[in-house]
């Protein structure tokens, strides 16, 4: 597979990069997958002048192509002019478009004129984090590693997950019509923010709650996949979208209409769900639980490191995805804060995030508005998205790769400052 890096920090930068994925599909360049788009600081030299720091969108784009590395590298360059970048610019100036050959399936290529790996994308978050998305454990040539590992090296990008619970208690009484255009319009604005994923769920799993079946989750979210494919056709560059749900028949059905990943709360434990994403190839979430729907007063063991079981556990679970064939590239870490601990146990979940990205999974944390901020908040849940965005912040400094929650949009705007200053 080849892999080519996008970027742009001028004008309108999505469209641009959209834009050259569509001029590269038009140049006999077959598009497989595309990934995550990134927001990064722009890199600048010491005295470059301040109008030239902007932030850049970032993508990798992986496929096949007839041309030679030289012809694609032209090819690039063409692309780059058609959509107005002047190439006798100085290399810190903004651009509309930038298109990099980042990897030629496992070849190495060392002329005047171009260089295979790309030279410094070990160090740059910005290229590593999308492609870690699409091919965690590809093994770069001469680099030796994977860009999973190398992640773990440096700080990745987070991708921030919207939770988008489509539960009865959700929505106002005034009708499904007002209710899916006013969803809709949320999406809208998330998608412009720049949400990285969606994640769509139709059964509530908080203490007390009462299970349904999936025949009734799916019809709470059948309507919310219709107003997801009105949206492709207005937004070239779509989230992922992500359907959270432990009923296998549910999962199927996303995936039919247009999910790219899984969230399953029962941690992937069962053989028809993984018999279900291993056919469709299907990246999904594996969350830690002890009860679904929570059962009050269930914990781990309160003698022991709460991230040593949950290491333990993991352990587990991956000989047995490995055993039923898996993709294990495809399988996401949730420790599941709230599902299982002590308030203490969750806090400490939050601490040590670091230890739990060691393992060889990208790690996703859901911690939004849950009940173990009780000690340090008397707000009520649902106004409890500052709270939430302090531990976020934590969790970046600590480098998790997945970070869901209900509020994205002040998340992405806290990040910006953050990554402006932390140069991420």
């Amino acid at each position: 597979m080849i892999y080519l890096g996008l970027g742009s920090n001028r004008g309108d930068r999505r469209d641009f990069l959209a834009r050259a994925l569509a001029q590269l599909a038009q140049s006999g360049f077959e598009i497989s997958r595309v990934s995550p788009v990134v927001e990064s600081p722009a890199l600048l030299k010491k005295d470059a002048l301040p109008e030239w720091d902007r932030p850049y969108l970032n993508l990798v784009v992986e496929g096949l192509t007839p041309h030679s590395p030289d012809e694609m590298l032209q090819l690039a360059k063409t692309i780059e002019q058609a959509l107005g970048r002047d190439l006798s610019a100085s290399r810190w100036s903004p651009r509309n478009i930038d298109i990099d050959l980042l990897l030629w399936n496992d070849e190495r290529i060392n002329t005047p004129d171009l260089i295979i790996p790309h030279l410094e994308m070990h160090k740059r978050s910005f290229i590593i984090t999308p492609l870690m998305h699409l091919a965690p454990h590809l093994v770069i040539p001469g680099i030796k590693l994977s860009p999973l590992q190398i992640s773990r090296q440096i700080r990745p990008i987070p991708l921030w997950m919207g939770v988008a619970n489509i539960t009865p208690d959700s929505f106002s009484s005034a009708g499904n019509v007002q209710t899916m255009s006013a969803l809709e319009t949320q999406f809208e604005t998330w998608i412009e923010a720049g949400v990285h994923i969606l994640d769509i769920g139709g059964e509530s799993t908080r203490p007390g709650a009462d299970p349904i079946t999936a025949e009734d989750e799916w019809t709470r979210l059948q309507a919310v996949f219709g107003v997801l494919a009105k949206l492709r056709t207005k937004y070239a560059l779509m989230p992922l979208i992500s359907v959270d749900t432990r009923h296998v028949k549910v999962a199927q059905k996303a995936l039919e209409n247009g999910a790219n990943w899984v969230n399953d709360v029962t941690g992937l434990s069962g053989s028809k769900m993984q018999a279900l994403v291993k056919e469709r190839e299907a990246n999904i979430i594996a969350m830690h639980s002890l009860s679904i729907p929570v059962q009050p007063g269930e914990a781990l063991d309160t003698t022991r490191p709460v991230d040593q079981q949950l290491l333990e556990w993991l352990d587990a679970q991956h000989t047995c995805w490995k055993n039923a064939g898996l993709d294990i590239g495809k399988i996401i870490f949730d420790p599941g804060v709230g599902f299982g601990k002590t308030v203490l146990q969750n806090q400490d979940i939050i601490k040590k995030t670091a230890s739990l990205r060691q393992h060889g999974f990208r790690l996703l944390v859901g911690h939004s508005r849950k009940s173990f901020m009780n000690g340090f908040t008397n707000r009520v849940f649902a106004e409890r998205d500052m709270e939430t965005l302090g531990l976020s912040l934590a969790m970046c400094e600590q480098g998790v790769d997945i970070i869901r929650v209900h509020d994205p949009l002040n998340h992405i705007r806290a990040y910006r400052a953050w990554a402006q200053i932390r140069a991420v």
